[in-house]
């Protein structure tokens, strides 16, 4: 089992950043694979980024340039800065993870079990 908790969403204006934390615990196997996700109500959730345990990461088209995932083996949490966040940003972002998936799906959320809760993302124009 493995539980994902997230933290750093919040308000910001156009053009601003945040950092967005999942700290990971349990079993560390599980974790093999992550990914950030976001969803806004009426659509579906959607992959942002996503890193395995070899630190290969892969990003939508949306995030490219302006994100950055990343995994702290330590503090076993992951990261996503987001910089040049935009009004379109504006979502409940997801942790998850998995203890295997593939490259080319890394970011369908159908690749993953586990879960965090979320945490909301609002960017002002």
């Amino acid at each position: 089992q493995v539980h994902l908790v997230e933290s750093g969403g919040g308000s910001v204006q156009a053009g601003g950043s945040l950092r967005l934390s999942c700290a990971v615990f349990g079993n560390s196997y599980i974790s093999a694979y992550m990914g950030w996700f976001r969803q806004v109500p009426g659509k579906e959730r959607e992959g942002v980024a996503a890193i395995d345990s070899d630190v290969r990461t892969s990003y939508a088209d949306s995030a490219k340039g302006r994100f950055t995932i990343s995994w702290d083996n330590v503090k076993t949490t992951l990261y996503l800065q987001m910089n040049s966040l935009k009004p379109e940003d504006t979502a409940m972002y997801y942790c998850a993870a998995d203890s295997w998936a593939t490259m080319a799906n890394m970011l369908r959320p159908d690749e993953y079990t586990y879960w965090g809760q979320g945490t909301q993302v609002t960017v002002s124009s």
